[in-house]
């Protein structure tokens, strides 16, 4: 009953793609379109929970789960966990996302916001997520969107929406994207792991010393060298790490010494507009298949080519909360060199005759190892920072260059195929908008 539905784009597409003659159906009659049961979890700790992924988090390059559920008190959580290769588009917020499921996700419980899209026929499941990742799908899922503050989109909404039928040779290019994107993503992580395993075997095992309880720190250690009086910098996630280096030998040399600079940039206004460059903030550099990417007129920077990347260069996001996207960091390929970067960023050179690229980038990311020395620098109470000077103080364990050349290799591989992947989505994306458009236009799908 909303006016703006009849309003919108999407709604136009809609009754356009409705209007042709050529062969189609719905989307319901393609696919199984289901939601499970609504969540309503009892979090517990982490050593008695089963862990727990947001809709958004499903969307994060590193999907991390925070919160960690009980899932005997759970009602039907054997619905809530998905296989890699699963289609999922969100359903409320952002409305309208699509992804497939990888290993990743496995093994999680994940968000009843998304909903769950599986294809009647197998041959079709290509078509079916190029469909959903297309601009005419997007705009129409837009269009059925409902809510005033947070918009929704029901199983029936999405189910309806008007889907053209591909002919053999179509349904298997898609296909075929499909499953590269699948395999690459699967691939990209499982590598990712392996790097870290390395990582981990290597330094030894170190005793997990998480406690909520309170600890104690000498007065040496708070007033020697620069001053940090905040508990978060001396917390025994950090020291435990760096006192098991000390007790093993290990080297360790301070980003600084291991790079050709760690810097960030100045503010600026930033102007938006059509006939801009792509423009990547942190949460979208992060995040898979991001949609809208707004373009900035890089005209009004003082100097336009500082705020872009080279491949091989290392981000890290400087702000944010410290349980998100704070610290976290990114390696830099060809296709970022095309953007324009926040200045909200760390840019790391590292200087390759000292140590391997992707060693670096494990050692700075690696979750139990990397992540607490990085991340207790941070400061600041409503929105964390962490300042350049700290980040270049960051100690980073050193094995060996033979080791380190392994594990940096493996760490390749794994950013190689998720570049590999992101390509393939946009490929994906952007078949289903041609073929659509042509569909629009009166040619069958052949």
């Amino acid at each position: 009953m909303e006016a703006s539905t009849y309003l919108s784009g999407g709604y136009g597409i809609q009754l356009a793609m409705e209007a042709q003659q050529g062969a189609r159906n719905r989307l319901d009659a393609l696919a199984r379109i289901w939601q499970p049961s609504r969540l309503k979890g009892i979090q517990v700790s982490r050593e008695y929970g089963s862990p727990f992924l947001a809709a958004t988090q499903v969307f994060d390059v590193r999907p991390t789960p925070r919160k960690y559920l009980a899932l005997e008190k759970t009602r039907d959580s054997d619905q809530l966990f998905v296989e890699s290769g699963q289609i999922l588009v969100t359903r409320s917020g952002t409305v309208g996302r699509s992804i497939l499921a990888y290993k990743g996700h496995e093994g999680v419980v994940i968000s009843d916001d998304l909903l769950r899209v599986n294809p009647l026929e197998p041959e079709l499941s290509g078509w079916v997520y190029g469909y959903l990742r297309s601009d005419q799908a997007r705009a129409m899922m837009t269009s059925a969107q409902y809510g005033h503050v947070i918009k929704h989109l029901e199983p029936a909404h999405l189910g309806s929406l008007p889907v053209p039928l591909p002919s053999t040779r179509l349904a298997a290019e898609f296909n075929s994207l499909y499953a590269q994107i699948v395999a690459s993503r699967d691939e990209a992580w499982s590598a990712q792991l392996e790097a870290e395993s390395m990582l981990s075997s290597a330094v030894g095992n170190i005793k997990s010393t998480v406690t909520e309880s309170g600890f104690s720190v000498s007065a040496r250690d708070l007033f020697g060298g620069r001053r940090r009086l905040e508990a978060s910098f001396h917390s025994p996630a950090a020291t435990s790490i760096l006192s098991h280096y000390k007790k093993r030998g290990l080297r360790c040399d301070s980003l600084a010494d291991l790079c050709e600079g760690v810097w960030w940039l100045t503010r600026f206004k930033r102007v938006f507009g059509e006939g801009g460059d792509p423009y990547l903030s942190a949460d979208e550099l992060f995040s898979l298949n991001t949609t809208g990417l707004k373009r900035v007129l890089v005209e009004q920077a003082d100097n336009p080519d500082a705020y872009r990347v080279r491949a091989g260069w290392i981000v890290m996001a400087c702000s944010g909360q410290t349980y998100g996207l704070n610290g976290s960091v990114a390696f830099m390929t060809t296709e970022h060199e095309q953007a324009f970067f926040s200045h909200d960023l760390v840019r790391i050179i590292p200087n390759v005759e000292l140590v391997d690229a992707g060693y670096l980038f494990t050692a700075l990311g690696h979750p139990s190892l990397g992540r607490p020395l990085v991340i207790r620098n941070a400061y600041g109470t409503s929105i964390p920072h962490l300042d350049p000077a700290d980040v270049a103080a960051i100690p980073i364990v050193r094995l060996g260059k033979e080791r380190e050349a392994e594990i940096g290799a493996k760490m390749a591989h794994s950013i190689m195929m998720r570049a590999t992947a992101s390509e393939l989505e946009r490929q994906i994306a952007e078949k289903a908008t041609h073929e659509l458009n042509l569909f629009l236009a009166g040619s069958p799908l052949a």
